[in-house]
C-alpha cells in the first residue's frame, strides 16, 4: 500500500493541503500520514524573563494540535480514506525528509504559503527544504490568492 506523508501545520492551507492528499489517496488506494511539527520557540536573553512557563505552552500546544490532528483524521476516515497522525517537536524540514524515509512514503503532499522569493531568502521555506532532499516525489499545493474586494458603487 502507499503512503502520503502529509505535514500541517493548521494554518489556513491545511484544508487545501489535506484535501490534495485525500485525493492522491483515493485515486493510489493509498493511507495518509498526517504529520505536525511544533518548533520549539527561540529564547533569547530578552525573552527569558517572559517564558518561564514555556514546558505549559509547549503542552498547551501539543494538546490542540493532537485535537486537531485526531479531528482531521476521523474526516478522513469517514470520507473512506486510511489515516493515521504523528506530532513531533523539532525542525520541521529535518522531521519531514526524516519522517518520509522511515514511513517509506511515496508522496509527499505540502502546502506552500506564498512568500516572496526575499521572505523565503531572510526566513527560509519548509517546503523548499523539504524538495531540494526529499526521497520521493513531492506535490506542492499552493496558497490561495486572495482576491480583492469589488469596489462599492
Amino acid at each position: 500500500m502507499k503512503r502520503i506523508l502529509t505535514p500541517v501545520d493548521f494554518s489556513g492551507i491545511t484544508d487545501s493541503v489535506v484535501s490534495a492528499a485525500k485525493t492522491l489517496a483515493l485515486s493510489q488506494n493509498a493511507r495518509i500520514v498526517l504529520v505536525n511539527i511544533i518548533q520549539p520557540p527561540i529564547i533569547t536573553a530578552e525573552y527569558a524573563p517572559y517564558l518561564e512557563n514555556i514546558a505549559e505552552i509547549i503542552s498547551l500546544s501539543e494538546r490542540s494540535v493532537a485535537k486537531q490532528l485526531a479531528r482531521l483524521e476521523m474526516q478522513l476516515k469517514d470520507e473512506g480514506v486510511m489515516a493515521e497522525t504523528l506530532m513531533f517537536n523539532g525542525d520541521p524540514v529535518k522531521i519531514i525528509l526524516d519522517q518520509a524515509r522511515e514511513q517509506e512514503a511515496d508522496y509527499i503532499v505540502m502546502g506552500s504559503h506564498g512568500h516572496t522569493a526575499f521572505y523565503d531568502l531572510l526566513v527560509g521555506s519548509t517546503t523548499h527544504g523539504v524538495m531540494l532532499k526529499a526521497p520521493c516525489p513531492v506535490l506542492v499545493v499552493p496558497a490561495q490568492k486572495k482576491k480583492p474586494a469589488k469596489a462599492k458603487k
